[in-house]
């Protein structure tokens, strides 16, 4: 299976990269093809210009690549931190410039843009790992839980991926080794369900 996989944090000694690490190599393990990025690490232009917003419109060649690679992937894995209820502004820019109209959803001829998209993903399922120094139960009582909403409602179920999996690890500033040794383990867990050998 071909896979995208997707980290976004600044700190390559952050629990972050060493949860993607041990994703990628899970997979990696059982066969599967990973097309990973570090976007931080590749330094990943965020800001749409608007002369990118249209359909078919000219692409930085470093954007087109991720267009191709989100069109390919059979799954995606996204890791990154919950920040201010939302993913880290640069991962927020590579959804706007990546998953395009052609590329990730379209319209309807005719539907200028009011309508409901048809999804063109072909990814099925999509892991999502969230870092956090929210409490879950904080997070779901008093915030809603922003990032679930905004993961499966808001962009994956919209460009066609409905089996959506997040799983929030918090709190992180205060675990210790042990509880970031299970929380790895869960996560490799996780990942060998979604996408058996």
């Amino acid at each position: 299976m071909t896979l995208l996989e997707i980290l976004a944090h600044p700190e390559p000694a952050s629990f972050n990269h060493a949860l993607a690490e041990e994703v990628r190599g899970i997979l990696l393990a059982a066969g599967h093809e990973v097309m990973y990025h570090d976007l931080y690490g590749e330094d990943f232009p965020p800001v749409l210009p608007g002369a990118e917003i249209p359909a078919g419109a000219p692409l930085d060649p470093q954007v087109a690549r991720h267009c191709r690679e989100l069109s390919r992937a059979e799954g995606l894995i996204l890791v990154h931190p919950n920040w201010w209820g939302q993913p880290p502004a640069l991962l927020k820019g590579w959804v706007d410039r990546v998953f395009r109209p052609g590329v990730a959803y379209r319209f309807q001829p005719g539907d200028g843009g009011a309508g409901v998209p048809e999804g063109l993903l072909t990814a099925r399922t999509a892991l999502i790992f969230n870092t956090g120094n929210t409490p879950p139960e904080r997070e779901r009582e008093v915030f809603g839980d922003p990032l679930e909403t905004l993961w499966t409602r808001c962009i994956l179920n919209f460009c066609g991926v409905r089996d959506v999996r997040r799983r929030l690890f918090a709190t992180v500033a205060d675990s210790n080794p042990e509880q970031r040794r299970a929380w790895i383990r869960e996560a490799r867990d996780m990942a060998a369900d979604a996408f058996p050998a």
